[in-house]
């Protein structure tokens, strides 16, 4: 994609048309220079302690936070096995859950990350077989032999790509998102970005995303999708990318919405469902003042309607729906109609809530002495906010549980 320097907006024209193995051998070499440049330590950790199972799919996962992708998978694991109202009832207790987990057909092997605190959470979070690599993704040397990779790479330099992005410098965590399913070529890969992915550089952008996963050897499927439409008591749309390798004999097809307005649809789930017995018992939340900007929109839904999207930070957590609603006093201007005593943002319980995250699951905020209260639930903050939510990550990944369960 070619960027025209004009005056105003910065105009775009679709790149020239590669074909499939001009593409392919452009990321061959692109890696090889990440890779001369950035991987200049031995690997440490060694492959044959990996505790890899011949009996189940093995999980890699790239940026995995938290864990809200991986557990999602693992619950979708679960439910190709003993069924999904089985897999709730005992996903409630997490005694229970962890008396069955290794049931899933899905087996976590390994997972990455630099978020020290994000990576605190997974450990324990998840069970001890998992590798977890707190590591710069551009100095691993080689990632292990895996079935399925999840995970979504930041993209900073996408709004302004080069020829092709790849050649844009600040794209080098989608290099090695590449060049991990290069190396270890899994039957899939699910990877989950923002809407903006879709239309940046009028569509320019992402046309060069799913040729380079084709390139990498997959047929790529992708759908913008809304978590409140399955089961997710939030509005967010994010893309979602399913990679099925080449050679592997099945079509992905997202599922069909489970919520909704329609006649034969479950209702939308509502704050009150959600989050309503935690009004009087809320736990920690962040606090101070709201600055210009944020009060320069509504940022406070009613009990009956969907939280606004989980931001990855605690100074831009949605407003708690008790109370009266936000009131628009000018064109960029909202107050609380009720005083902003009389208003808080939504406690990391309540967000962990609106993401889907199970209440026993534990989220570290790194335990700093030296750093405020403010500041260490902000890390628990950015965590949730960061995280695919868990409901949503479980219905992705089920037509792909189902297809290894029946083909195993």
């Amino acid at each position: 994609m070619l960027k025209l320097e004009e005056r105003g907006r910065g105009k775009f024209k679709p790149a020239p048309n590669y074909d499939i193995n001009d593409v392919k051998n452009l990321l061959i070499k692109k890696i090889e220079e990440e890779t001369h440049l950035n991987i200049d330590e031995p690997q440490d950790y060694d492959m044959e302690n990996l505790f890899f199972k011949t009996d189940k799919a093995n999980v890699l996962g790239l940026f995995c936070g938290a864990g809200g992708l991986d557990l999602g998978l693992e619950l979708a694991g679960l439910d190709v096995i003993i069924g999904e109202e089985r897999t709730n009832e005992l996903f409630k207790n997490k005694d229970t859950f962890n008396s069955i987990r290794e049931e899933s057909i899905f087996h976590h092997l390994y997972s990455n990350d630099i978020f020290k605190e994000a990576l605190e959470t997974y450990k324990q979070n998840f069970p001890n077989s998992v590798f977890i690599h707190n590591k710069d993704i551009r100095k691993v040397k080689e990632f292990p032999k895996a079935d399925v990779v999840v995970g979504g790479p930041p993209c900073p330099g996408f709004s302004e790509a080069g020829p092709r992005l790849v050649d844009d410098p600040r794209n080098f965590l989608y290099i090695h998102y590449i060049r991990c399913l290069m190396q270890v070529q899994p039957k899939f890969f699910i990877m989950e970005n923002v809407k903006g992915m879709l239309t940046l550089g009028k569509g320019e952008v992402f046309h060069q995303i799913r040729q380079d996963f084709e390139a990498a050897g997959y047929r790529v499927y992708h759908k913008l999708v809304n978590a409140r439409d399955y089961g997710v008591p939030q509005l967010r749309e994010r893309v979602f990318l399913v990679g099925v390798r080449e050679d592997i004999k099945f079509k992905y097809e997202f599922p069909e919405p489970s919520h909704g307005d329609g006649l034969f649809l479950n209702p939308y789930i509502t704050l009150t469902e959600a989050i309503g017995d935690l009004e009087e018992n809320p736990g920690e939340y962040f606090t101070g003042s709201y600055s210009t900007i944020f009060m320069s929109r509504n940022r406070k839904k009613n009990w009956n309607e969907q939280s606004f999207t989980i931001q990855a930070s605690g100074r831009q957590a949605p407003i708690h729906p008790g109370g009266l609603p936000m009131e628009k006093v000018d064109k960029n201007k909202w107050i609380f109609q009720d005083g902003e005593e009389n208003n808080r943002r939504l406690s990391v319980k309540e967000i962990a809530r609106i993401q889907t995250f199970p209440d026993w699951y534990n989220f570290s905020d790194g335990k700093n002495d030296e750093m405020s209260k403010n500041g260490r639930l902000d890390k628990i903050y950015k965590q949730i906010g960061n995280a695919v939510p868990v409901q949503l990550a479980r219905i992705i990944a089920q037509p792909i549980a189902k297809w290894i369960y029946e083909n195993r």
